[in-house]
């Protein structure tokens, strides 16, 4: 698939929200995506089938806020789906594979205007999946961000609170808490102090 076929440029864009997870990026996208309805534009909402946490199909926020959408497996069943579209509206896009950024560049070179919100970064701090590329080729990038729990600082990165080392984790408030770039360092050395600890006591047993 190329990644960029220039078909229409004056209409097409791309519009990413981003941020740490509870920063209000899916809220805000079902803002937009309700304001194209009202101005009656077509619009077409995609989600990674993987995202099953509040709905098997709608796109919902963490203030229960909803839309319809349609569940895919991979970033091209987008383009084949979103034909008649006006708008384009993808959430989670973390979740999706690398393919996304010329699916969405098509989409922009095609005039339609696409909408995209998901985490810019892992519970690691890490650049999550095709998002950074995602802000690199978009005409707008909306970074919002959650309140720290700790100290109610800007927050900076969604912290996973539970013990599993796995990339992706779906959870909410019992598996993550966002924190500040301060915060967050303070934790990970509060648990690397935990597991020396842990080790020192079973090396005594």
């Amino acid at each position: 698939m190329p990644l960029y076929q220039e078909e229409n440029p004056h209409r097409g864009r791309i519009e990413v929200i981003c941020g740490s997870m509870f920063s209000g990026k899916t809220e805000e996208l079902i803002r937009r995506l309700k304001r194209a309805r009202i101005a009656r534009q077509r619009v077409e909402i995609y989600k990674p089938s993987v995202d099953t946490r509040f709905s098997e199909a709608d796109v919902v926020s963490h203030d229960r806020n909803s839309i319809a959408s349609t569940p895919v497996d991979a970033a091209v069943s987008i383009l084949l789906l979103a034909e008649e579209a006006e708008v384009v509206g993808i959430d989670e896009a973390q979740f999706f594979d690398d393919g996304l950024v010329a699916v969405c560049n098509t989409l922009a070179s095609r005039g339609k205007r696409v909408i995209i919100a998901g985490l810019d970064m892992d519970y690691q701090g890490i650049p999550f999946g095709p998002m950074p590329a995602l802000c690199s080729v978009a005409e707008e990038v909306t970074k919002v961000h959650a309140v720290c729990v700790r100290c109610g600082a800007p927050a900076y990165v969604s912290h996973r609170i539970v013990a599993d080392r796995r990339r992706v984790v779906l959870g909410e408030e019992d598996e993550y808490e966002p924190l500040c770039r301060s915060c967050y360092g303070k934790a990970l050395r509060e648990a690397q102090a935990g597991e020396a600890a842990q080790a020192d006591a079973r090396g005594r047993d």
